[in-house]
């Protein structure tokens, strides 16, 4: 499946691929699956509804058997409903491309297990609870209609199989992590890939922008924190001496909007980091059924219950309440804003001293209110690529000009004003090794851990019991899945 690549055309139609293998990963959850206790082919009598195929599909079968797992026929036919149920554009993609990549799937998985990689039950549990989650919304909520269409007898077979599933896909996902996870590049290395590159295939860059903000945020009197502190406690006293419910009060009042629907729960792991640091050192110094003091984080007041302990795990519960602004605190914060903006168009301070100074925002004001691209984590942003409220926000910019201040509300009307500079401009031109480093050494080091998987691939092919049917050996495949 994975294509030889000499020159930066063959990445980037490679790298086409591999964005196409993600959104098969959200697919594969809804596949049929099935692990194998003997290496021999079996029939299978279902059929898939051909109202709805994309070609005509015949009575299934086994595609292909690759170590303990095997590819039905239908697996392919029913990726491409899929995928075209999620708006991707199928006209391009032939079926050995996507037959190719179940058989990748299939001998990670396989020698994920040889491998004894771990994954947790736990985990994969949780990740099904939120697909099932995600489907019910197509169907209105109805677990009825969801069965019928994936023609399942009931909820828990239904489950059962995309816990398999999903637990083939980790593997997968984690058997391709540790083939990669020790490949590094060189600069020797960057500079003979970049050499390599034909001048007429070099890859053009877009043009980039930096862009610099400082942040007034308007601030919250301690009269209010304290009437949220006390309403905080006395839910607490309601809770330990009067036995109100904890889960109904977050119901009632919370307002976390990711939680307060389900009672304030939330599933917390030792070893995996969720939720900010505050939170977690109170939930996790509590015991099962203790309710926390009201506490503060960058969100707000909160009291956190630990409902269940189990292991490293903690379910717990809590209550958010975020103290408001005032309307003349909103005013100060503007007003405050606008005078930095004049000391910076009158030329009494840079841009950058003006950040440091006074931006509210901890994350940019030491980088003089610089800030850095969340994908590439750099300060430069690509114009095509930028966020599209970042864009109508400078779109208008010269260069060093400094906007008007603007007004931002969050989804939680948490307001705040800005201003904002662009601090430097690329326009769009062909690669350049000195000026474009960074960007060259991440397709040089992509290019290296293809090969990294394509040699695996060669070698754990030879390896593993395979075995292709039928029609499905005509494939041109790339790689040596016919072992010729």
């Amino acid at each position: 499946m994975l294509l030889k690549t000499t020159n930066l055309k063959s990445i980037n139609k490679l790298k086409n691929l591999l964005m196409l293998c993600v959104t098969l990963v959200s697919v594969n959850v809804i596949l049929s699956q099935e692990i194998i206790e003997e290496k021999e082919e079996k029939e299978v009598t279902k059929k898939v509804d051909t109202s709805q195929a994309v070609n005509a599909i015949k009575v299934d079968g086994v595609a292909a058997v690759v170590g303990d797992y095997i590819v039905l026929d239908s697996d392919i036919d029913k990726t491409y409903l899929q995928l075209k149920a999620q708006g991707v554009n199928i006209d391009n993609i032939e079926p050995c491309q996507l037959f190719g990549k179940l058989l990748e799937d299939k001998l990670y998985a396989h020698h994920a297990i040889q491998d004894s990689i771990l994954v947790s039950d736990a985990e994969i549990r949780r990740n099904v609870d939120y697909q099932i989650q995600q489907f019910l919304q197509q169907t209105n909520g109805s677990m009825e209609k969801l069965l019928a269409f994936y023609k399942k007898e009931d909820e828990a077979s239904f489950r059962e199989e995309m816990f398999e599933i999903n637990k083939a896909n980790q593997l997968a996902s984690k058997m391709q992590q540790k083939i990669v996870e020790e490949v590094e590049i060189t600069p020797e290395e960057v500079r003979d890939f970049f050499n390599k590159i034909p001048e007429d295939e070099r890859p053009t860059f877009g043009t980039e922008l930096k862009v610099a903000q400082i942040i007034a945020e308007p601030q919250v009197s301690e009269e209010a924190k304290q009437k949220i502190i006390d309403r905080l406690e006395q839910f607490k006293a309601d809770i330990i001496e009067n036995g109100a419910s904890f889960r109904s009060k977050a119901v009632l009042y919370s307002e976390d909007p990711g939680s307060a629907s389900r009672g304030g729960k939330y599933t917390l792991d030792r070893k995996k980091p969720k939720m900010v640091k505050e939170f977690r050192q109170v939930a996790f110094s509590l015991q099962e059924g203790e309710v926390s003091d009201p506490f503060e984080t960058d969100y707000g007041y909160h009291i956190v219950t630990v409902e269940k302990i189990r292991g490293e795990e903690y379910d717990v519960a809590h209550i958010l309440l975020t103290p408001k602004v005032s309307n003349e605190a909103i005013l100060e914060a503007k007003e405050r804003l606008e005078k930095v903006r004049q000391r910076i168009v009158d030329g009494d301070i840079s841009f950058a001293d003006a950040a440091r100074e006074a931006s509210d925002e901890k994350e940019t004001k030491n980088d003089g209110g610089q800030l850095i691209n969340p994908t590439t984590q750099d300060y430069s942003f690509e114009l095509t690529r930028m966020d599209p409220e970042l864009y109508s926000q400078i779109q208008n910019l010269k260069d060093e000009e400094v906007s008007l201040v603007l007004k931002e509300e969050d989804r939680t009307g948490k307001v705040k004003f800005k201003i904002l500079r662009v601090t430097d401009r690329v326009d769009e031109h062909a690669a350049d090794y000195a000026r474009d480093y960074l960007k060259i050494k991440e397709l040089a080091l992509e290019e290296k851990k293809i090969k990294a998987i394509e040699t695996w691939q060669e070698e754990k092919i030879l390896d593993t019991y395979i075995k292709i049917s039928g029609e499905h050996r005509d494939c041109d495949f790339s790689g040596n899945w016919l072992k010729k």
